[in-house]
């Protein structure tokens, strides 16, 4: 009961976010995700599951093979990467108000889980900081702390859209041809034995042709399918046909040329046995180790920052332009982390790479990231060998594609005619995201569209009026500590004999610092016999 109350109350005002799915109503505009074609939005739950479920299956084909990449690249075991995905899938959309968001186990968050493991000695006391961390986050939710995604600029989040674009394109084009040697669910700019580059070098050298014919196939079904009458099959979307076409022409491949046929190293790998006994539950003896409470509240930090971010860029990408509450999904991040961490699981965040697929899958409410994440639990129970055949060239093209949408080049075009003002941070963040990692490159990008903010507020904070020997300063904003030096210069180059009115009606807010230097200036400028006069201070 106390639960649903802290859940009600971080609700609240945002009732535009917190509508039973659909209820936008077909008024609501479109977006480009889907063109012009995209037919309204159902007012009926039952109305939107021709669009959902096939959806959620495309995600759920996704979202398999980096659940157990970044388990691997976090050096947790496998069944971790799984447990997270689950649990993101079916906890989450029961509590949050985010229709298109799919969450799971985050590859940003990666490196911050290797380093919290092997400083613990011990996946089991990981596990109780992913608790500890997920109780932090439900506090931060019912606290409404929320609201910090909105102090990121657009265009650093249009940045980070099209970086996770590039980087799939990057990231993928290697995989899609067969070149497996990096982890599948990788986002980092270091790889295994080099980095993004070296990778794309290399890539050529190790070329799989089985895998290639693979990705071909599946890259003309993906970009005809839409333009053919076959997209009007609701139900069927073209990434679903891609991956039965890709598992069963390898399967022919191994009949008919097997040369051509791909080994299971190129396909989807399922961890197998008794998963009951393979799940590592919270050491709760480690609750009074401080390390754990420190790696508890970082991971709480870092996973918030990541959710908020995300939500923020997948409510850009929805054609219906829904606003998801960000309190209520910090609600829904907690509760599902400290189920994780109870489970043995990875700690979980939205997932812009799933939320895109998921978009552009054609998912319009939160019953996909529902089935992706029950399609996830059946599949890991009973259908291991099945989804082994699936092979990873063809969900690397359908990533491809996906990375096309986000970065394709009407997005830098559009950035541009907005200024240098919004270009400039936006190309910093994809270019920092790309050579370093997801919240590394944000914060760069934050930085840079910082200083421009305070370069924008520095020009024509007053102007200056010469009428022979009287000079008038007006102010014409408000005037920050940053304006000082401008102030000081300015006056250096009064000459002597000026009568000088400083003229502050106009500002919305002076700062102390900057009103103090005008009066030291009014005390000294006698020396130069300048006469100043101050009004509005």
């Amino acid at each position: 009961m106390q639960l649903q109350n802290a859940i009600q109350a971080s609700a609240g005002s945002e009732h535009m976010g917190a509508r039973a799915p659909g209820a936008e109503g077909a008024a609501a505009p479109r977006g480009e995700a889907h063109g012009d074609s995209t037919p309204p939005l159902d007012s009926r739950l039952t109305g939107n599951l021709k669009y959902d479920i096939p959806a959620g299956v495309v995600v759920f084909l996704v979202a398999l093979p980096l659940c157990l990449g970044i388990a691997l690249a976090s050096g947790a075991p496998l069944l971790s990467g799984i447990v997270a995905g689950i649990v993101g899938g079916l906890v989450i959309p029961l509590i949050s108000r985010a229709q298109l968001s799919v969450s799971g186990p985050a590859a940003g968050l990666a490196a911050i889980v290797l380093a919290g493991i092997t400083s613990l000695q011990s996946f089991q006391a990981f596990a109780l900081a992913v608790v500890i961390g997920g109780a932090l986050q439900l506090g931060l939710g019912v606290l409404r702390a929320g609201a910090i995604s909105h102090f990121f600029p657009s265009s650093v989040i249009k940045g980070m859209l099209a970086a996770i674009g590039v980087l799939l394109i990057l990231k993928q084009l290697p995989h899609a041809i067969g070149y497996d040697k990096d982890n599948f669910a990788s986002e980092s700019f270091k790889a295994e034995g080099g980095n993004t580059f070296t990778m794309l070098a290399q890539a050529p050298q190790a070329i799989e042709w089985g895998a290639f014919l693979i990705s071909a196939v599946c890259l003309a079904i993906l970009v005809g399918w839409e333009k053919s009458r076959l997209a009007k099959i609701s139900w069927l979307p073209a990434p679903l046909v891609a991956v039965l076409v890709a598992t069963l022409g390898n399967e022919l491949f191994k009949v008919a040329v097997p040369s051509l046929a791909l080994e299971q190293k190129h396909l989807v790998t399922l961890p197998t046995g008794d998963l009951t006994s393979a799940l590592q539950l919270p050491d709760w003896s480690a609750i009074a180790r401080p390390e754990v409470w420190v790696l508890g509240v970082t991971l709480a930090i870092v996973a918030s920052l990541e959710t908020l971010l995300n939500l923020e860029a997948v409510d850009r990408i929805d054609p219906w332009h829904r606003k998801s509450p960000p309190n209520r999904e910090l609600v829904a991040q907690g509760v599902a982390n400290m189920l994780s961490g109870f489970a043995g699981g990875l700690p979980v965040t939205s997932v812009i790479v799933r939320s895109s697929a998921n978009t552009n899958a054609g998912a319009r409410t939160r019953v996909s990231a529902l089935t992706h994440g029950a399609l996830l639990l059946l599949a890991v129970v009973f259908a291991a060998g099945l989804l082994s055949h699936i092979p990873l060239a063809c969900l690397a093209t359908i990533l491809l594609v996906t990375g096309y949408k986000l970065a394709k080049p009407a997005i830098f075009a559009e950035m541009r005619k907005l200024g240098w003002n919004h270009f400039i941070p936006f190309v910093v963040t994809i270019v920092a995201i790309v050579l370093t990692d997801l919240l590394k490159g944000i914060a760069i990008g934050l930085a840079v569209g910082v200083l421009f903010v305070l370069r924008t507020q520095m020009s024509r904070v007053f102007d200056v009026i010469h009428e022979g020997a009287r000079v008038t300063i007006r102010f014409n904003k408000a005037a920050y500590f940053f304006t000082q030096g401008k102030l000081v210069a300015l006056f250096e180059r009064l000459p002597s004999d000026t009568h000088v009115v400083v003229d502050a009606q106009g500002a919305s807010y002076v700062d102390h610092d900057v009103a103090e230097l005008i009066r030291r200036f009014q005390q000294t400028a006698a020396r130069r016999n300048i006469h100043v006069e101050i009004r509005g201070l």
